[in-house]
């Protein structure tokens, strides 16, 4: 055995101590630590030829790269949709390292740790309130989500043709219609070789909204004399948090033949809240629906789920059927998840969401929620009370979208505010408005945190 490895081995119970005392102090303290950093480093190019062992090894991470991660997992870091690892779900991944299985089967000798996803799927569904005729598995992200739910509609497309895009390939006109799809569902069309371009835009309903006009829509399914498509939907728009009719697409389901893929990847946490929970009425009669974990799950990255009504899984399996591998069995009779998603190796994703799940329950999930939401307005009428701001659309849950008054400043002001360190917002254009983006997702987040970020707000106002 390399020296290195040995001695590694033998000092297992002090490496992993101090990995955990750091990690301790990284947590104990994320409420100080920058959401950004200006620091520069210097990348080494070159490997050693023996190595150093990973107590020297962490200490030159320390020494190089410790300083550059910023508070991405606390309060106050707003950007994007990110959400921060709850303990339960620290606990989960720390194990999923561990045990490192590579979770594909649910019976056998070997590794059958997708019993662990496959309940952990059942507990998702019962937190959304959906039915139990969705399959569910972990995939990356919303990226990777949604491009295995739309995977499985290309092939549904193919079969309303009368042919096997898996196996053939993409022939012919496959028709997507959406009106303000995510980038990451249209990054998914250009891998599914769809094309980027290649989707019809819908209108929006009138009134300062993202969302499918359904009459619009019903006009543009005529004009397809009866032709199958595929239409995209949102259960929370990135800007504004805004939500499709998914009851009249439901009664539209009803009468014209089409994939309903509705992409929820934060805003379909609306189903944890009582006082939300309409949003997302009539979502459960889509065919596939995007859920990303690592935003308002608060798990760890790369964690999402996707939801595939089960009536759809041969489409599925002849979508992502590892079909040269002859040891793994008729996939109809041995259940494996490498036949029904992109990976064919992949760790246990589910464990740090089982772990969160089974720690709080529905009413933690419905508690992070609505502290998410009441934050974001408490944001929001600190940017309507003050003349510097403006907001761009109203808060419909826990995004709010706003600007300067003067929206030429709006980069500026951002550029100094995110430097401070003691905030993170993200830039946006919405409508033609060059504009900013405040998330709120994070269990952590309270009115201490609003009120430090408007303090800091207030400052760069004064010398901007």
């Amino acid at each position: 055995m390399n020296n290195h490895l040995k001695n590694d081995l033998d000092a297992i119970e002090s490496i992993l101590d101090l990995v955990k005392h750091q990690g301790l102090d990284f947590l104990n303290n994320i409420c100080e630590r920058p959401t950004s950093t200006q620091k520069e480093v210097q990348i080494t190019n070159e490997l050693s030829e023996e190595g150093l062992g990973t107590i020297d090894a962490l200490q030159q991470f320390n020494k190089c790269f410790e300083e550059i991660m910023v508070a991405s997992t606390g309060p106050r870091y707003w950007g994007f949709v990110t959400g921060g690892s709850t303990p339960a779900a620290i606990a989960g991944d720390w194990l999923s390292t561990i045990y490192d299985q590579n979770t594909q089967s649910v019976k056998g000798s070997g590794d059958v740790s997708a019993l662990i996803e496959l309940e952990t799927i059942k507990l998702l569904l019962s937190l959304f309130n959906l039915p139990t005729d969705f399959f569910g598995g972990f995939v990356t992200g919303a990226t990777m989500s949604n491009f295995t739910c739309l995977a499985v509609a290309r092939q549904w497309i193919g079969q309303q043709n009368g042919k096997d895009f898996a196996r053939a390939g993409v022939s012919g006109i496959v028709h997507v219609l959406s009106a303000t799809p995510h980038s990451s569902a249209v990054k998914s069309l250009a891998m599914l070789g769809l094309g980027s371009n290649n989707f019809t835009q819908l209108k929006t309903t009138a009134g300062n909204r993202e969302t499918v006009d359904t009459a619009d829509l019903e006009d543009k399914i005529k004009t397809l004399n009866g032709q199958s498509f595929i239409l995209i939907s949102s259960a929370g728009t990135v800007n504004t948090v805004d939500f499709d009719d998914f009851e009249a697409i439901s009664k539209l389901k009803e009468k014209y033949n089409f994939w309903w893929h509705i992409d929820a990847a934060f805003g379909g946490f609306a189903a944890c809240s009582p006082k939300y929970n309409h949003l997302v009425k009539g979502w459960e009669t889509a065919d596939s629906i995007t859920v990303d974990c690592h935003k308002w799950l608060n798990v760890p990255y790369e964690s999402a789920v996707f939801f595939v009504k089960e009536k759809h899984q041969l489409l599925q399996m002849q979508t992502f059927q590892n079909s040269n591998a002859a040891y793994l069995g008729d996939p109809l009779e041995n259940f494996s998840y490498l036949n029904f998603l992109p990976e064919n190796s992949r760790r246990l994703k589910a464990l740090p969401a089982w772990f969160s799940l089974i720690s709080y329950g529905k009413s933690g999930y419905q508690d992070i929620v609505e502290n998410s939401v009441e934050m974001a307005l408490l944001f929001a009428d600190f940017i309507e009370q003050n003349p510097a701001f403006k907001l761009l659309a109203p808060v419909r849950l826990n995004t709010v979208c706003f600007t300067l008054a003067d929206e030429n400043q709006a980069g500026d002001f951002l550029n100094r505010l995110n430097a401070t360190g003691k905030v993170f917002m993200t830039p946006t254009v919405y409508k033609g408005n060059k504009g900013l983006r405040a998330a709120f997702v994070n269990w952590r987040t309270t009115k201490a945190d609003i009120e430090l970020v408007i303090s800091e707000i207030e400052k760069v106002l004064v010398n901007l």
